[in-house]
């Protein structure tokens, strides 16, 4: 009887300090970078957004969705330890496409605690 009450004790605790870490968090530097202008010759842009696991357990990105086929979003497909950071890499090809302002979006989706965040690009494509 003494061995059943303390595993269930034994059981207890432990699932007591695993529920008391905090979940996976992600936190972006910045969620929206403006290219300013460039020229239709030199249609492709890049940036990197930067992020950081604030939580305690590992973060898993488990999807970057660009809100169209001319943004390209690449990103760190392993897990983030605890306080250590990860990019995602975001490419805008403007070629084939009318100069003038564009905004996109990408669509981030994780294992943390707030499960979806969108980031932006924004930028003035110029003619010639």
């Amino acid at each position: 009887m003494k061995k059943i009450a303390f595993i269930a004790l034994m059981l207890f605790c432990g699932l007591t300090a695993a529920l008391a870490q905090k979940p996976a968090e992600i936190k972006f530097d910045k969620l929206t970078h403006n290219f300013g202008s460039f020229s239709e010759k030199s249609p492709v842009v890049t940036y990197t957004f930067t992020y950081t696991n604030v939580g305690e357990q590992p973060l898993v990105i488990n999807q970057a969705v660009a809100s169209c086929g001319c943004t390209v979003p690449e990103y760190t497909k392993a897990p983030i330890k605890p306080g250590e950071k990860g990019e995602i890499k975001v490419t805008y090809n403007g070629a084939g496409k009318f100069p003038g302002h564009f905004k996109k979006s990408i669509t981030i989706r994780t294992n943390g605690v707030v499960e979806m965040t969108r980031l932006y690009i924004e930028g003035e494509m110029t003619e010639n």
